[in-house]
């Protein structure tokens, strides 16, 4: 069977101030074009389809459209909602959509029920699973503390508990969005980190044949059998060495994988550089990047003259400019945001109590710390998905 993996569409996001929806439209033609093309026998999308619980009409209208032209391929479609998606909202309508071929998985409860698909060599059974909030989920698993292993574990027994009783030979694919330990984020990803711990290890997803992850914006491969598609388009400069694509899966009759990568158009190529405006403005060897999508960092000790209209008479596509100058990491100069660059909010409150204390947390205040900051976020979670 011939599955095509892609996920975190994020339809309606947009890039600094660039509207995507031209070429998330764009993306959503080369999907159906390569379904055609390679002979796709399933395609799976694992979350993220919207930017945000409550898309803006001309993402709905899209995501529509989508619907349409995967309806009319005939090819079976899974989806799953992620951590930005409402999953009641992308949910409604599942039963009927569902009869068009487009089985939407949203419900938590539900992810045990595999969508049965067949080819010469037997069933292959797909399993959605939904971004599982664990806060709001737990009581559904049966897990005493909330966390991400914890819940994902749980339902990954219901999986395997499903499995078994089907026929001998069935092979399994699962879809799910979360954060496996071993993948590479980038700064576009929204935090999902509970208790200190973001990371699942991939060995919760034994026992199934292939798992196509969503919430990593970086195509990469976990193992043999587990893999980020990655987002289609990119919505970070971080992602400026990202190759974006799909995975085609080939899954054969013993539940062997092999899978290559599809491309996907990007408008522009991004462009990080780093120096002073008047390097940045004479290096011939920059000129490649003219008419990319740039992130200009400027180190000049005095921050110069209009270096915004300078850079974009040069580089017409800048979108990011940052002032770095170079200093030394003890100047007490050096930002507030490039000294809190790279921690979390837990390790910037238990600095806080270091600073106005003398010393830092003991073992319960940190705990008390970090279930803080996992019940704000928890609430925030379940005030969005309520909207």
């Amino acid at each position: 069977m011939r599955i095509l993996h892609t996920s975190d569409w994020h339809l309606g996001r947009a890039f600094h101030r660039v509207n995507m929806l031209g070429a998330q439209s764009a993306f959503i033609g080369h999907l159906v074009a390569t379904v055609r093309e390679h002979d796709v026998d399933a395609v799976v999308v694992s979350g993220d389809v919207y930017d945000r619980a409550v898309p803006p009409l001309a993402a709905v209208e899209l995501f529509d459209d989508a619907l349409h032209r995967l309806a009319d391929l005939g090819v079976p479609t899974l989806m799953i909602s992620g951590n930005h998606d409402s999953a009641r909202r992308l949910g409604v309508g599942a039963g009927l959509i569902g009869r068009a071929g487009i089985h939407l998985r949203t419900d938590p409860a539900g992810c045990a029920t595999p969508v049965l698909l067949s080819d010469a060599h037997g069933e292959v059974a797909f399993y959605g699973l939904p971004y599982l909030e664990p806060a709001l989920v737990k009581a559904e698993f049966g897990v005493d503390r909330a966390g991400h292993e914890a819940v994902l574990a749980a339902a990954m027994d219901r999986v395997r508990a499903d499995l078994a009783t089907r026929a001998s030979g069935t092979r399994s694919v699962v879809l799910a969005h979360a954060f496996v330990t071993g993948g590479e984020p980038s700064d576009s990803e929204r935090d999902i980190t509970v208790g200190g711990v973001a990371a699942v290890p991939s060995g919760v997803f034994d026992g199934v044949d292939y798992v196509a992850l969503g919430h990593l914006h970086g195509c990469q491969a976990i193992t043999e059998r587990v893999r980020y598609s990655g987002s289609p388009l990119p919505y970070s400069f971080s992602e400026a060495g990202h190759r974006k694509s799909m995975w085609l899966v080939d899954l054969g009759a013993d539940g062997s994988v092999g899978a290559e990568r599809v491309d996907c158009p990007v408008p522009r190529p991004l462009a990080r550089l780093r120096g002073t405006l008047e390097e940045l403005l004479a290096d011939p060897g920059l000129a490649r990047h003219e008419e990319a999508w740039v992130e200009a960092t400027l180190t000049d000790p005095v921050r110069p003259a209009d270096p915004m209209a300078r850079l974009t008479e040069r580089f017409p596509h800048t979108l990011s400019l940052v002032f770095d100058p170079e200093r030394a990491p003890d100047d007490p100069a050096v930002s507030y945001a490039r000294r809190l660059a790279g921690r979390s909010e837990q390790q910037i409150a238990e600095d806080f109590v270091a600073h106005v204390r003398g010393a830092g947390p003991d073992d319960h205040e940190r705990a008390v710390l970090r279930d803080a900051f996992d019940a704000v976020r928890a609430e925030e979670t379940a005030r969005e998905v309520a909207r």
